[in-house]
C-alpha cells in the first residue's frame, strides 16, 4: 500500500538543491558529523521548483481548429493547409496548431519544424508509425510540442536498427526525438520501440502528465537532457541501457522529478539516473537493473575494514569500464518522500554521490552489492525498508535514522558509515597506527535489524544511540564484530542486543548514560538457543532468539540500573517470537548461565561472574566508503539462504510465532 503523498521530506541544504545554486565561498568540506538536513515537503518543493504551462494540462481537441492527417501505409491525406508540407511519406508540421494523426504509416516520418510559431500539439488518435531509417517523430524546431495520447486509443511509434543521418551530430538517436522540450499527456496508450538507440528523447525538457507508456529501447527508454518530470502514469520500460534518464551536468538542470505513477522497469544498466538529483514524491516502483542481483556474492578481501588490499590498475581499469546498474541513482541529491519500491540490482539499489533522505516509503530490496548507500550523508526519517540481500546494506559517511522498520541481510558490513580516513597496515606490516574517523553514526528510533556476516554496526568513527529497539545477529567469524567502532559508542536511550563472534567484539561505550552489559561464553552458542536477562524479581529485561551461532552478546536497556542484581539464562522456550528474534510474550526458564551485580556502566560477564574487558577485543576502524561509482559486484559465497528473508514478514513487530530451544 502507498504512504500518503503529502510527506515532510528532509534535505540538505547543499549546493545541490533543486534549482538552487550555492556561493563559491562556500566550504562542503568542513560538514559537521551530525550532518546538514534541514526539513522540507517533498510534494510541494517539486510544484514550487518545476513550472507546467497551461498547455501541458490540455488534453482536449475536438473543439478546437485542428487539423486531420490520416496516414494509409504509404499513402497520407490531410486537410488542406499552408501549414503541412509532405515529401513522400515524410511529413512536416510549419506552424503552431493542433493536428490530428490516425492510421498506419509504414515507412515515413512525422516532422515538427515550427520555428517561433507558438504551440505545436500532436494528437496521436490511433497510430502505427515506423520510420526504418530515422525517428519516426522528430521535432526539429517548436517553442513547445505535446504529443497527446486520445483517450481510448493504442498507438504504436517504432524506428529501425539503422539510420541514414552522417552529419556528425548523432541526431535523432531516438523513436521520438525532440531538440526542444517535449510534453506528453493524454489517458490513452502509447508503444515506442527504439530500434537503433533510445526511446523517447528530448535535448531539453521531457513532461510527462500522465498515460500508460511502454518502450523497448536498445540503450535508454526515456530521456530528458535537462529535465525529466513526471505527473503521473503507468510505464512498463525495457531498456538495453538506463530506464529513466537526465544527462545535463549543470548544477540546475539534469534533475528527474517524480510525483506520482507505477513503474515496471527492466534496465541493462540504472533503473532511474539522474545527472544532478533524483525527487520522488510517491509513486510504485518495480525495478530490475542489470540483471538483478546475482545468486551469491563473494565477500571481498579487505583488511580492517578497509579497501581490498592489492588492487592492480589493470584491475581499477576494469571496475571504471564496468557499466553502472543502480536502481535510484544521482550524481548529487536523492528525496524521496514516500511510494513503494521493489528494486532487484546487480550493483547498489538506491546510490547518490552526494546525500540521501528517505522520509517514508516501502522498500524491498535485493542487491549484489550495497542496500542504500550515500557518499555523503543518508537521512532515514521513517518507513519500511528490507533488505533481503546485499553486500553491505546501509552505508554514508552519516547515516541518521529517526523512526521505521529497517531489515538489513547482507554477506559483510550491516550499517557501515566511513569517511575514508581509516589508515591499516599492508598485510605483513603489523596493526598499524590508526586513529578515530570522523564518520557518525545516529539511531534516534524505530526496530533496527542487522544480521550480517561482516561487522553489524561498523563505523569508522562513532555511534550515537538515543532510542529504538536495534538487534544485531553479527558475523560468527573472529575477523569482524557485531559492534565495530574506533571512536566512541555512546548510548542513552533505546534497547540494543548485539550477539556475535567474541575475537573483535566491542561493547558500547563506558562513558554512556545507559548501563550495558557484556557476556562472553567460553563456548560458541548455537543458533536459535534463546538468551533471556532478567532481574532478581523475576522482571524480564530482554529474551531474543538469535538467527546465528554466538559467543558474545552486548545488552543495553534503560531497565538495567546500577546496584540492581540480574540473572541470564540460556535456552528455553518462548512465545511471541518477532521476525528479528526479539520475544515480547512469555518466557519458560531453560539453563542459568551466571547472576550478577550491575555497579558500572558497562559490566562485562562470563560464566563465573563479573570479568574484566575481554584482552581479544581488537575492535576496528569502519571502512567501505569512498568507492564512487562502484562496480560489477564479484560473484561467490553467499550462502545458506543468507540473501533471503527469514520465514514471514520481515518487518520488527509484525510476525510472531512460538519458539521453543
Amino acid at each position: 500500500m502507498k504512504k500518503s503523498k503529502m510527506k515532510k521530506l528532509v534535505l540538505p541544504i547543499a549546493c545541490t538543491l533543486l534549482l538552487f545554486a550555492c556561493s563559491k565561498d562556500s566550504d562542503n568540506s568542513k560538514n559537521s558529523n551530525a550532518g546538514s538536513l534541514s526539513e522540507i515537503d517533498v510534494s510541494a518543493y517539486i510544484s514550487e521548483n518545476i513550472s507546467y504551462e497551461e498547455e501541458d494540462y490540455q488534453t482536449n481537441w475536438e473543439d478546437e481548429n485542428s487539423i486531420s492527417i490520416t496516414l494509409n501505409g504509404d499513402k497520407v491525406s490531410y486537410d488542406e493547409s499552408a501549414a503541412i508540407m509532405t515529401s513522400g511519406t515524410t511529413i512536416t508540421i510549419r506552424t503552431g496548431g493542433v493536428y490530428v494523426l490516425s492510421g498506419d504509416l509504414e515507412d515515413g516520418q512525422i516532422v515538427v519544424d515550427a520555428p517561433d510559431t507558438g504551440k505545436v500539439q500532436l494528437v496521436l488518435n490511433g497510430v502505427d508509425i515506423h520510420n526504418s531509417k530515422s525517428a519516426a517523430i522528430f521535432i526539429k524546431e517548436a517553442e513547445d510540442t505535446i504529443i497527446t495520447l486520445a483517450e481510448g486509443t493504442e498507438n504504436q511509434v517504432s524506428d529501425g536498427e539503422t539510420y541514414t543521418e552522417d552529419d556528425g551530430s548523432g541526431e535523432p538517436n531516438a523513436a521520438i526525438f525532440s531538440k526542444d522540450d517535449l510534453t506528453i499527456n493524454g489517458t490513452g496508450v502509447l508503444e515506442v520501440v527504439g530500434n537503433y538507440d533510445n526511446g523517447i528523447g528530448s535535448k531539453d525538457d521531457l513532461r510527462i502528465m500522465e498515460g500508460t507508456i511502454k518502450v523497448t529501447a536498445v540503450d535508454d527508454a526515456i530521456l530528458g537532457r535537462d529535465l525529466v518530470a513526471i505527473k503521473s502514469g503507468t510505464f512498463d520500460i525495457n531498456a538495453g541501457g538506463d530506464g529513466i534518464k537526465s544527462t545535463n551536468t549543470n548544477d540546475t538542470k539534469g534533475i528527474i522529478a517524480i510525483e506520482d505513477g507505477t513503474f515496471n522497469i527492466k534496465a541493462g544498466t540504472d533503473g532511474i539516473q539522474a545527472e544532478s538529483s533524483l525527487y520522488v514524491a510517491d509513486g510504485d516502483f518495480t525495478i530490475t537493473a542489470g540483471g538483478g542481483s546475482p545468486e551469491t556474492i563473494e565477500v571481498r578481501e579487505e583488511m580492517m575494514g578497509g579497501q581490498p588490499w592489492g588492487d592492480s590498475a589493470e584491475e581499477e581499469t576494469e571496475v571504471e569500464d564496468t557499466p553502472s546498474t543502480k536502481g535510484l541513482k544521482a550524481n548529487k541529491e536523492i528525496a524521496i518522500g514516500s511510494g513503494a519500491f521493489e528494486i532487484d540490482t546487480l550493483d547498489d539499489a538506491v546510490h547518490s554521490d552526494a546525500n540521501i533522505t528517505i522520509m517514508d516509503g516501502e522498500f524491498t530490496i535485493l542487491t549484489g552489492d550495497d542496500g542504500i548507500h550515500a557518499e555523503n550523508e543518508l537521512l532515514i526519517a521513517n518507513g519500511t525498508i528490507d533488505i533481503k540481500k546485499s553486500y553491505e546494506g546501509i552505508e554514508g559517511k552519516t547515516v541518521t535514522i529517526n523512526d521505521g522498520d529497517i531489515s538489513v541481510i547482507t554477506a559483510d558490513d550491516g550499517i557501515n558509515v566511513s569517511d575514508g580516513s581509516s589508515e591499516s597496515a599492508a598485510p605483513g606490516e603489523g596493526m598499524g597506527m590508526e586513529s578515530a574517523g570522523n564518520a557518525l553514526l545516529t539511531i534516534n528510533g524505530g526496530n533496527v535489524y542487522v544480521e550480517a556476516d561482516g561487522d553489524g554496526l561498523d563505523a569508522n568513527g562513532s555511534i550515537v544511540v538515543t532510542g529504538g529497539t536495534i538487534i544485531v545477529s553479527g558475523p560468527t567469524n573472529d575477523g569482524n564484530g557485531a559492534l565495530d567502532y574506533d571512536g566512541s559508542f555512546e548510548i542513552s536511550g533505546g534497547t540494543l542486543i548485539a550477539l556475535g563472534s567474541s575475537g573483535m567484539a566491542q561493547a558500547t561505550s563506558d562513558t554512556s548514560e545507559q548501563n550495558s552489559i557484556m557476556m562472553t561464553y567460553s563456548e560458541t552458542q548455537k543458533a536459535g538457543t534463546l538468551v533471556h536477562l532478567e532481574d532478581s524479581d523475576g522482571n524480564a529485561i530482554v529474551t531474543v532468539k538469535p538467527k546465528k551461532d554466538y559467543q558474545t552478546v552486548v545488552i543495553s536497556s534503560s531497565k538495567i540500573t546500577k546496584d540492581s542484581t540480574y540473572v541470564l539464562y540460556s535456552g528455553g522456550s518462548s512465545t511471541e517470537v518477532k521476525s528479528n528474534g526479539l520475544s515480547t510474550g512469555s518466557y519458560e526458564k531453560g539453563t542459568e548461565v551466571v547472576e550478577f551485580t550491575v555497579s558500572d556502566t558497562l559490566t562485562y560477564v562470563d560464566e563465573s561472574g563479573i570479568s574484566e574487558a575481554p584482552t581479544n577485543n581488537m575492535g576496528g576502524p569502519g571502512g567501505g566508503g569512498g568507492r564512487g561509482q562502484g562496480g560489477t559486484p564479484p560473484s561467490g559465497n553467499f550462502e545458506g539462504g543468507r540473501g533471503q528473508a527469514p520465514e514471514g514478514n520481515q518487518n520488527n513487530g509484525q510476525t510472531n510465532e512460538s519458539s521453543s530451544q
